[in-house]
């Protein structure tokens, strides 16, 4: 049955700990056993092979002795093992599987293996990886309301604003975002729109839009992550209620992200550009976030991240004036398993106020690559 899988999974595992352990505290031969463990392929060949593997792929099931968890890892697969931070390994190796949301057939180490002994198998299963150039998953960054990050991902957003003075009016962004190859992913971003137009409510689509992103440089010794993006502008809104331009525009940007230890900065840095100026002026468009990561447990745990975007936008017309905006907000990990997030803020102009009220602001966040949405918690 399965529960006696799980069981006998769990003893093996409880023996390797067992090894270890003694190995670490019963006399000089255990001193020496334990100075054998110092780097991160001995305590792998200790302690893990026996589930995972000597090449880390993972034990043929008839070996193993149990059938393997959906998310069970193959190390050798770059783009199953470098979306995800060392912290996230560390958590799961310290504390076992269930603590990020994982099969508990994934037993806790931290009473068998030193913080030290963890860092070193991570960096010893790093190497299973040999493209180096898929970006790493510590540069993917907390997202920000509204300045898009470097880094390629698979996620699913629903994003919105609420006017908080004036006329009301709620805007929401549906985005799907997919990575493919190494370094690219697409995007689409179709927009929900409804106001209270002299108290009368109405609703509709407004310019829905496709875009391509592309990772050009990225380094994790350096916390650096520089992309392109080129996308079209639909047309799609309704017009009559002024929840579209009219016009099909063409969008770029460049988005560069750098991390300094658990500070970061991102900016992007972009314009639109619609085929008919007559509806739609041109713009550029300048935004930068700055932000903070806390977690407890020695930054294991619940990830919280304040974060405060200046925002500028200003059209090519004769005479326009930069609108500037700030935009304090928080976001939080909301699943174990951290895929799942939610962000709140308010976004408040600065200057030229007319028409451009106080908005609230909130997203809900699904990082589908690391699971389903019912997974993880």
């Amino acid at each position: 049955s399965s529960d006696l899988v799980l069981l006998a999974c769990r003893i093996l595992a409880v023996f390797a700990i067992w090894l270890i352990f003694t190995a670490s505290s019963s006399g000089q031969a255990a001193n020496d056993a334990a100075a054998h463990l110092k780097t991160g392929e001995q305590i792998y060949k200790a302690a893990c092979v026996a589930c995972h593997g000597p090449n880390a792929k993972g034990m043929p099931q008839s070996i193993r002795g149990f059938t393997a968890p959906d998310t069970f890892p193959d190390f050798t697969r770059c783009d199953q093992t470098t979306p995800e931070p060392d912290s996230a390994w560390k958590a799961v190796i310290t504390y076992g599987g269930r603590y990020r949301g994982f099969s508990q057939i994934m037993p806790s180490f931290g009473q068998a293996l030193t913080s030290q002994q963890i860092d070193e198998v991570i960096h010893y299963l790093r190497a299973f990886c040999t493209n180096s150039h898929w970006p790493r998953g510590e540069l993917n960054l907390p997202r920000a309301l509204v300045t898009e990050k470097a880094f390629p991902e698979d996620e699913e957003v629903i994003s919105s604003s609420i006017n908080a003075q004036g006329a009301g009016a709620v805007e929401t962004h549906y985005i799907h975002e997919q990575r493919f190859g190494v370094k690219n992913q697409i995007e689409i971003d179709v927009p929900l729109i409804f106001q209270d137009q002299n108290h009368n409510w109405y609703g509709g689509l407004g310019d829905a839009s496709f875009g391509l992103k592309r990772e050009i440089y990225s380094s994790l010794p350096k916390g650096s992550i520089f992309s392109v993006f080129g996308g079209v502008i639909a047309p799609t809104g309704r017009t009559k209620y002024g929840f579209g331009s009219g016009t099909t525009s063409f969008e770029t940007f460049a988005a560069y992200d750098q991390l300094f230890h658990n500070t970061f900065v991102q900016t992007q840095f972009g314009t639109e550009l619609p085929v008919n100026t007559q509806k739609a002026p041109r713009s550029i468009f300048w935004y930068t976030a700055v932000g903070q990561m806390f977690a407890p447990d020695q930054g294991l745990g619940r990830l919280w991240s304040p974060m405060f975007e200046v925002l500028a936008n200003r059209d090519f017309a004769t005479g326009a004036r930069t609108d500037w905006d700030v935009l304090p907000q928080m976001q939080v990990t909301i699943s174990r398993r951290q895929h799942v997030r939610a962000d709140l803020g308010v976004r408040v102009p600065v200057n030229n106020t007319t028409g451009r009220p106080v908005q609230l602001m909130l997203y809900l966040l699904w990082d589908w690559g690391d699971g389903k949405l019912t997974e993880g918690w």
